[in-house]
């Protein structure tokens, strides 16, 4: 189930984001990038529908992802 981040108290949006950039470790290249520049990254990730926040019922867990994963996903299921 897709949660819509403006249903997200902005701390806890912003835990959330930090929790997944911390998590995926992603390599930025030669520069280094501050959690700040990270977290506003992923904020306009979400903003432009990109990725997405999503709830597994099965699995009791929030996750973010790609949106068109996510929708290969549900249709695969």
């Amino acid at each position: 189930m897709i949660i819509p981040y403006t249903d997200i108290a902005e701390d806890t949006l912003n835990n959330l984001i930090e929790y997944y950039v911390l998590r995926e470790g992603t390599d930025y290249g030669e520069y280094e990038v501050t959690m700040a520049e990270k977290v506003a990254a992923v904020k306009r990730q979400l903003k432009s529908g990109e990725i997405v926040i999503v709830y597994s019922e099965l699995h009791e867990s929030i996750n973010l992802m790609p949106k068109q994963l996510f929708l290969q996903q549900e249709n695969s299921q």
